[in-house]
């Protein structure tokens, strides 16, 4: 292939892996209705610099990844300079807004997706949509041993660990990582626990948060932790993997989770408006979820791992119902052998396989590919060893 040069919004990996980094995704990465709202300016302004950026470098094609309250305006603009749009990550438009399918259907050339049903959901509706397999699925389990991970971490590998993942935002931590203290007061004694520290959080402040929340700890931050056994850790999948069970909050860590096969307890907590407004506003269609299979308290699912094996196999507590007491008793079951924790076990070996690619190939040599396809008629017309943009 011609040189490639690669521009526009990404996070820290991608610019290490040669990104012209326009706009950083950490500075425009938020999530709930309100918390978006009030970012808005922020996100507008990204928005503006990145389609100043494309109108000045022209480049030859798009990768779009997820986050669409940017991509679809841009997708827009990319289409009125005739540059072909590859959409990889769908939003989920299956779950709400999807008055923006339209968009999809004007201004996507291809919409690669990781879940299978999301493949199924657009082809329904005339977008030309793949489904390439989750990256996650992909990854070899970690290789640590139990006994290096205890050492490396300061762990008893004779104990029992609790994984806890309360978010890779600090908003999600001090919604969520208060209870989850809470729960480990309520657990029988003789569990750890191992708790993977975002690098999108400071460990320190992190410390300090968890030590403000239980008047029976020490003040200083480090003799707290060890004071309710919390060890901090560096990777989820390492933590995941070796943790007995774990307590996850909706999102990626979900899916993390479901792969490595470790059995596990979905909670969340949002702003009261945004939780109100998200049951009012999320619905699935039939081929993805019966809108009629809500839970006790009229929810649907939010964890993508229920979605994907179209059942409920992993419990899910979401706002008021994620109390410390209800994930004791949802907890338990999973850590002791018994039927429950073996029918766990078997059925996120099913979604594993489920969101693994095709075989003989990746989610991204599929992607890479696409593009390959997409620049083909380019660079015949182009000048040899010219620069390909994307």
């Amino acid at each position: 292939m011609p040189q490639l040069a690669c521009f526009g919004l990404g996070g820290k990996e991608m610019e290490h892996a040669g990104l012209d980094r326009i706009v950083r995704a950490e500075d425009v990465a938020h999530m709930g209705i309100t918390e978006v709202i009030r970012h808005m300016p922020r996100v507008y302004g990204a928005y503006r610099s990145l389609v100043f950026s494309v109108k000045e470098r022209r480049p030859d094609v798009a990768i779009l990844i997820d986050f669409p309250d940017v991509n679809f305006r841009l997708a827009r603009e990319l289409k009125k300079l005739g540059i072909p749009v590859i959409y990889f990550v769908s939003p989920q438009l299956w779950a709400w807004k999807r008055g923006r399918l339209r968009w999809v259907q004007q201004r996507v050339t291809r919409m690669m997706v990781i879940f299978p049903f999301e493949a199924r959901f657009y082809r329904a509706r005339g977008v030309d949509a793949q489904f390439v397999g989750h990256p996650l699925a992909e990854l070899p389990r970690p290789t640590i041993s139990r006994e290096e991970y205890a050492a490396a971490h300061g762990l008893d590998p004779a104990r029992e660990w609790i994984a806890l993942l309360p978010g890779s935002r600090w908003k999600e931590v001090t919604a969520n990582l208060e209870v989850m203290v809470e729960m480990v007061h309520r657990l029988p004694l003789g569990y750890d626990y191992i708790l993977p520290v975002a690098s999108t959080i400071d460990r320190k402040e992190l410390a300090r948060f968890i030590a403000g929340h239980d008047e029976w700890w020490p003040a200083n931050a480090d003799a707290a932790l060890k004071a309710c056994r919390i060890r901090l850790v560096p990777d989820a999948r390492e933590a995941l993997h070796h943790a007995r069970a774990s307590v996850v909050a909706s999102g990626t860590a979900t899916v993390q989770a479901a792969v490595i096969g470790n059995p596990f307890v979905v909670v969340y907590r949002v702003s009261p408006l945004t939780f109100r407004l998200a049951k009012r506003l999320v619905h699935y269609p039939p081929e993805i979820w019966d809108p009629a299979q809500v839970d006790h308290s009229g929810n649907l699912p939010i964890a993508m791992v229920n979605l994907i094996a179209g059942r409920r196999i992993v419990p899910e507590l979401l706002q008021d119902r994620f109390t410390a007491e209800n994930v004791v008793d949802v907890l338990q079951p999973l850590l002791a052998r018994g039927p429950e924790r073996d029918r766990m076990i078997a059925d996120l070996a099913e979604v594993r396989r489920a969101l693994q690619p095709p075989r003989g190939t990746s989610s991204i040599q599929q992607v890479s590919d696409e593009v390959e396809a997409l620049l083909a008629g380019r660079r015949q017309a182009a000048v040899p060893n010219s620069t390909v943009r994307v």
